[in-house]
């Protein structure tokens, strides 16, 4: 078959065609030049009556296979086909029952092979799963992670923490039949407030900190976040009922109203402003009917604010003066206690006296921008989103990690599936902001660094992990920064979708592996082919040809460039074309 090498250029070696036949059934396949010292592996690109056209991969070791080549082989060396135990080095350990290894699919080259991968490497690293619409995307998340559960003679991983965030609610019924598996659970999440099949996803309101305000309340200047600062500040010290707290209320009420007082409006204004806000905000000590005492005669606040017949208040120095008593503290920052516990009506209350600290009544331009935060807050308390913050029992952050990876009968959850059908996009994205970053603070703050490991899967991903002014507004993108920092914490993003080029490119860079389906978009192929340096353009040529289910991997965990065929899950996920034909003609039988 193969006779001696008739020349060499580049990382190219032109052998002779002994039989001087086409045969078609060696073309893609891997063949080694081997002498006394080294195995250098090629793969046959082309084939005529005359020679092989083989291009130079790497080089096998003892074990394990090196990409790329320091030094062509001589003249003189000889070419054969790759034996099955070097094979192995290529497309990985046909032992697939092993915990260290992931079942991926089936070569098409070698028929009865299966491309599998160390398990280890891929999930220790970001990875993301990329295919036009109906190449079979979906089905190929499924199938991965039932491979992850089914094929694994030597133990199940109980300690496997992998929340998926499902858009389109496809993947329940793919993931369910998983708990027939002893010891494996996965439990539902859903945004239908009608489905009896998951729990109502919820998010504890007193979680919430200023970036996740700033996140939900869609803050668009960075201006705007003391505002959020103070309104936390302040929903802690309007609700405790510590003495403590009791005189940072009447510092900050009194040092509000003297804004008013100095703010150089005229009468009725001030009185009127004064009147509004002591009816909201008030104590026992401070409030409109608090007692003014001078020589003579006693007054209350209110009566101190009567306007004469000249248009004046008389007495604002008297009150000037008793407010000025309440001045003298100094509120302290972290104040606000880890147990503290509080909804979104108190965080509106806060946030509608933190505007007014901040003196936006006296300012215009301040006051139409900082509203905006009170106007979406207020939208959220009164529309269907509010349930998604009513806390049914009061925990802690980590113990609501905790939780969330558990059965109602306290049994380990390997997956938890998020079902984001029943809301808006922008919602989702808030609720996956604010969910991955509760994640990525859970583990930096474990003890045992990467103790509690953290895989979270977006669907749709291109909707969420965009180009958006988290940067800009808060100083980071939190998908950015977990596929920067993350993986030593052991939180790992894998991101599935359709459009790479609308991905964030930070957050798609900082992936290792890729399994990439079908793809035509000249932008996404160029976004492929610029992140990484394992996959050359001859490899990205095939994702034009590929079949419905077939996928180009590639990767830190992939020693060269694979297609796989995946199998189908087992169940399906509810991701399938619809089909016209028998929705158009209902009563038409045998329609295909």
């Amino acid at each position: 078959m193969f006779g001696k090498i008739l020349d060499i250029y580049e990382n190219n070696v032109l052998v002779e065609n002994i039989n001087q036949t086409i045969d078609t059934n060696l073309l893609n396949i891997h063949v080694v030049f081997q002498d006394e010292k080294r195995k250098i592996v090629g793969e046959i690109i082309k084939i005529t009556k005359e020679a092989f056209q083989i291009i130079l991969l790497g080089e096998l070791h003892d074990t394990f296979f090196q990409n790329g080549i320091l030094k062509v082989p001589s003249i003189h060396t000889s070419c054969r086909i790759i034996y099955k135990n070097e094979l192995e080095m290529l497309i990985g350990s046909q032992n697939y029952g092993s915990k260290k290894t992931l079942l991926l699919g089936n070569s098409i080259q070698y028929e009865g092979f299966k491309i599998t991968l160390n398990q280890n490497d891929f999930f220790s690293h970001h990875f993301a799963i990329i295919g036009n619409t109906g190449t079979g995307k979906s089905c190929g998340v499924a199938r991965l992670l039932q491979n992850i559960f089914y094929f694994n003679n030597e133990a199940v991983p109980v300690n496997a923490h992998i929340v998926l965030f499902d858009v389109y609610g496809e993947y329940h019924s793919a993931l369910k039949k998983m708990e027939s598996i002893p010891n494996i659970h996965m439990k539902s999440y859903t945004t239908d407030t009608s489905d009896t099949e998951g729990e109502l996803i919820y998010i504890p309101p007193y979680f919430l900190d200023v970036d996740d305000l700033a996140v939900l309340l869609d803050v668009n200047d960075s201006s705007l976040l003391p505002i959020l600062e103070k309104t936390l500040q302040y929903v802690f010290i309007f609700k405790s009922t510590d003495p403590r707290s009791l005189a940072y209320k009447n510092d900050i009420i009194a040092k509000c109203l003297l804004d008013i007082l100095s703010s150089g409006k005229n009468s009725t204004q001030i009185r009127d402003q004064i009147i509004s806000i002591l009816m909201k905000y008030h104590t026992e000590q401070l409030n409109l009917d608090s007692e003014i005492v001078q020589p003579g005669y006693t007054r209350t606040i209110r009566q101190c604010l009567n306007i004469d017949a000249q248009g004046k208040i008389n007495a604002i120095q008297f009150v000037v003066d008793f407010l000025s008593e309440f001045t003298k503290v100094e509120l302290e920052s972290g104040i606000i206690g880890d147990d503290f516990v509080y909804d979104l009506e108190d965080i509106y209350y806060a946030l509608e006296f933190a505007l007014l600290s901040e003196g936006t009544l006296n300012s215009q331009a301040m006051y139409e921008k900082a509203n905006s935060l009170k106007v979406r807050l207020h939208a959220i308390i009164n529309s269907s989103m509010r349930q998604f913050f009513e806390a049914k029992k009061v925990l802690s952050k980590q113990e609501y990690i905790y939780e969330m990876f558990q059965t109602p009968l306290k049994e380990p959850a390997q997956i938890v599936n998020m079902n984001f059908n029943y809301i808006d996009d922008r919602f989702a994205k808030t609720l996956t902001k604010i969910f991955s970053r509760l994640f990525f603070l859970f583990a930096t703050d474990l003890t045992n660094r990467g103790s509690y490991p953290i895989h979270i899967i977006l669907e749709e991903a291109h909707r969420y992990v965009n180009k958006d002014r988290d940067t800009e507004i808060l100083g980071y993108n939190i998908f950015d920064r977990i596929t920067k920092e993350g993986r030593k914490y052991g939180v790992i993003m894998g991101f599935v979708t359709q459009r790479p080029s609308e991905l964030s490119s930070t957050a798609l860079s900082q992936c290792s592996n890729f399994i990439i389906f079908r793809l035509f978009h000249p932008e996404d192929l160029k976004i492929i082919s610029s992140i990484s340096a394992n996959v050359t353009l001859r490899d990205l040529d095939k994702l034009k040809t590929l079949r419905p289910g077939m996928a180009l991997a590639f990767g830190s965990s992939f020693p060269l460039p694979v297609i796989a065929k995946i199998d189908l899950p087992d169940p399906t996920p509810n991701s399938s074309n619809i089909n016209i034909s028998k929705t158009w003609y209902p009563n038409e039988k045998n329609i295909v």
